[in-house]
């Protein structure tokens, strides 16, 4: 464990940082400095979550997703909960739909509790709050650097819908995005120590190259937030990088003159944050954190009620770039519900196959949803990228970038080998204070930046004509590039996405 002060600025994995060259420069000096509020968030939750991250523990200690079977009446329900709990008075549960967040369980072994309850005969499922983590021919002048769209075929599928998705929601589940053009005072400890609090003007603007008529206020489903203004205005900020990269590379401003393109710039954008990292807890905690390098991520129960929102908001797109080891059934009825009410799902499937290849979820459960995709990562030679989790759960591939190693060796390729897109400048969200105002040409790898390839295709899909979640899944795959061996493979799944040739598929002539 080491000091998030004494740390200073993380090195990224999987970011080829050298040669971004600083793009977008906003003096905040003299802009009107505004309170930034943190509303509704439970501090013994925000507790629990820093408690994980200090720990490196695999779940947020106290909470449990439960789900009883039909027809358990309430008296019953707190009966099973006895079997781990005596006293149930401090239990507190809030329902995700059929799925119960159940907080104020001792902080004890969370999967034995888990299992316990699994013996009970009123549950169907119940597993720890698991924490996971994330998976990184137009006029923009820096287009000619996009060789991932020009492998999936998109300047001709441009030519067919010119639209590029306009009227279509496409919500992005990740770090958030920086909606807000502020100063905002908040106290941060100093260094060395991290003991002394100061109060700090921290900037915050948004990235250059979106297009914020098409960007929804977006919400928060973390631990540490959400934030608003004092005048009641949704605070959303991306202190990581990851979801602001994704963002762009679905929704980037296309024939701007400016920057890089997206593969459905005419779609909205709902951004919703459900992933943090350490600056967040910080931001919360009002502390100095001792966890290790890189640490943050997404908990179960807040990517859950993200997947509900979007869809009860009318997103008809969803990107999961987040996942990780341990089977979360609570994840499938989530994503059931999101198919019912017509969207369609890309998840990347992560990028530990250098090291173990574990099976990732919620990617895992795609295979049994239709409308859910399981996607993984190409490089610009149509070959699978070394970091890119392969089996029999793979149903499709995008561009992600050349990357290898394991661990903290994990490392993304040359600049022509990676996907670029503006993001905040990465010393910046790891400085202390941390500043939100300064973006740059990012590189970044992995099946992150392979999924919103999916997910801007489908959304294309969908504004053509095609709404039904298990039609745009079946196209997908029916017009994908066969890689590997012959038919579908672990690898590839059904092939490389072809953007082109599953519009022209479905009847359309340009």
């Amino acid at each position: 464990m080491t000091s998030r002060i004494l740390r200073q600025v993380l090195k990224r994995s999987c970011v080829a940082a050298a040669g971004a060259a600083l793009l977008q420069f906003f003096a905040s000096t003299h802009a009107q400095e505004v309170e930034l509020l943190r509303t509704g968030a439970d501090p013994a939750r925000v507790a629990a979550f820093v408690t994980a991250l200090e720990q490196n523990l695999p779940y947020v200690p106290g909470e449990m997703l439960v789900r009883y079977r039909s027809g358990t009446r309430v008296a019953r329900q707190l009966s099973a909960l006895t079997a781990i709990e005596r006293d149930v008075s401090a239990v507190n549960t809030r329902w995700l739909g059929n799925t119960a967040l159940i907080t104020g369980l001792p902080p004890d072994d969370s999967e034995h509790q888990a299992a316990v309850l699994r013996l009970q005969p009123e549950i169907e499922y119940a597993h720890p709050n698991y924490i996971q983590h994330l998976h990184a021919v137009p006029n923009d002048p820096l287009f000619s650097r996009q060789w991932n769209m020009t492998e999936i075929n998109m300047p001709q599928a441009w030519d067919i819908n010119v639209s590029a998705g306009r009227g279509v929601i496409v919500a992005v589940l990740d770090s958030g995005l920086t909606t807000l053009n502020a100063n905002v005072g908040l106290r941060f400890p100093l260094p060395p120590l991290g003991l002394t609090l100061e109060t700090f003007s921290i900037p915050f603007r948004t990235n250059p190259d979106l297009d914020f008529s098409h960007v929804l206020p977006g919400a928060e489903f973390t631990a540490t937030g959400p934030w608003s203004l004092v005048s009641g205005q949704r605070a959303l900020f991306d202190a990581e990088g990851h979801g602001t990269h994704v963002a762009g590379t679905i929704n980037e401003w296309t024939n701007n003159n400016f920057g890089f393109t997206g593969v459905a710039s005419g779609a909205t954008l709902l951004p919703i944050k459900v992933c943090v990292t350490d600056t967040d807890a910080i931001m919360a905690w009002g502390r100095d954190l001792r966890i290790q390098a890189s640490a943050g991520g997404c908990d179960v129960a807040g990517v859950i009620q993200g997947i509900r929102y979007a869809v009860d908001n009318g997103a008809k797109v969803l990107n999961l770039s987040l996942g990780g080891p341990q089977p979360a059934p609570a994840y499938v009825d989530a994503l059931k519900y999101a198919v019912s009410k017509g969207a369609f799902v890309a998840i990347s499937v992560g990028n530990d196959a250098l090291d173990g290849n574990s099976t990732t979820y919620p990617a895992a459960y795609a295979a049994n949803i239709a409308g859910v995709v399981a996607v993984g990562a190409t490089t610009p030679r149509e070959t699978r990228a070394l970091y890119s989790n392969f089996g029999s759960y793979v149903e499709l591939a995008a561009p992600g970038g050349e990357g290898g190693g394991v661990g903290a060796d994990r490392h993304c390729g040359a600049d022509g080998e990676v996907i670029w897109q503006i993001g905040p400048n990465a010393a910046d969200l790891y400085a202390l204070p941390p500043r939100f105002d300064r973006y740059v040409e990012m590189p970044d790898c992995g099946t992150s930046m392979a999924s919103p390839h999916v997910a801007g295709a489908a959304a294309l899909l969908y504004s053509q004509g095609v709404t039904d979640p298990a039609a745009i899944e079946a196209a997908l795959e029916r017009f994908a590039v066969d890689l590997g061996t012959p038919g579908r493979d672990p690898e590839f799944g059904y092939g490389l996405i072809d953007v082109r040739a599953a519009l022209r598929g479905l009847g359309v002539v340009r």
